[in-house]
């Protein structure tokens, strides 16, 4: 009796369970070895059940949200991150190790940390290719570790294969990261699957977590899931943010700090 047909049916209740599936997880549950995971993935994707993706599958009919290249999000409602950026680097002292995470936001973080002549013996761990360029011309006063992987050139970003063997092995101070969606229930959300897999490890290796994300984000869901509201120290974002999109991140626990892009203080709650 051919296992063949038995063994798809599960992947693909298992990815439609999921919304996605990557195909090392299918590989490890089912105790087959990739390649085959991937044939019963083209083989389903021919049946019209599933969409095969980067690293895995996703259900037939559930289409990745368009993403924005980094030149376009740069332009979008840049003041309000410049606010949010000079913020969270204020957070950053001499002699400690960060992650700084890929995006417009954290390209802002980058300048504002460089823009710091006080700031020293400073390790900075990114996988944003744009944003060790614009940490460069800090150096010696930062050490700037690129974590490898492959380039997707929409974001400039470094993702797997090999994106996160580095952060199997660090541990840091500070993550700094950024997001596509942020919900009290659904928590922190990416619309690209791969780097919401590297956020995912930053978030594993850092003592302490900062969301750097402009109010647009704020009661937004996306696909690829990077943690719980519960796994982040605070939320810095600009003070467009209403107070119904505040509230339920309140209530969550999380520590809430908006600023202005005309340069008031910020508000903390």
């Amino acid at each position: 009796m051919d296992a063949a047909p038995q063994r798809r049916e599960r992947l693909a209740l298992l990815v439609a369970d999921r919304g996605f599936a990557r195909v090392v997880d299918l590989a490890r549950e089912l105790r087959v070895s990739e390649v085959t995971v991937r044939t019963d993935l083209a083989a389903l994707e021919g049946e019209g059940r599933v969409t095969r993706v980067h690293g895995g599958a996703m259900p037939r009919g559930l289409v990745a949200e368009r993403e924005s290249s980094l030149e376009q999000s740069r332009t979008r409602l840049a003041r309000a991150k410049r606010a949010i950026a000079a913020e969270t680097a204020g957070r950053v002292r001499s002699g400690e190790s960060l992650l700084l995470d890929v995006g417009s936001t954290a390209l802002a973080v980058a300048h504002e940390l460089v823009a710091r002549p006080e700031l020293e013996e400073l390790v900075v761990v990114t996988n944003g290719l744009a944003i060790a360029l614009a940490l460069e011309p800090a150096i010696p006063r930062f050490t700037v570790v690129v974590t490898g992987g492959t380039v997707r050139s929409l974001q400039h970003s470094l993702v797997n294969p090999l994106a996160t063997t580095l952060l199997d092995d660090v541990r840091v101070d500070l993550a700094i990261l950024g997001a596509t969606g942020v919900d009290a229930a659904a928590g922190v959300t990416n619309v690209n699957l791969p780097e919401a897999e590297v956020k995912r490890r930053m978030v594993a290796c850092a003592a302490r977590r900062i969301l750097a994300a402009d109010a647009s984000k704020l009661g937004t869901v996306h696909l690829g899931r990077v943690c719980g509201i519960d796994e982040l120290d605070e939320l810095i974002t600009d003070d467009s943010a209403t107070d119904a999109a505040l509230a339920p991140l309140r209530a969550a626990g999380l520590r809430v700090t908006t600023v202005t892009p005309r340069g008031a203080g910020p508000r903390r709650a």
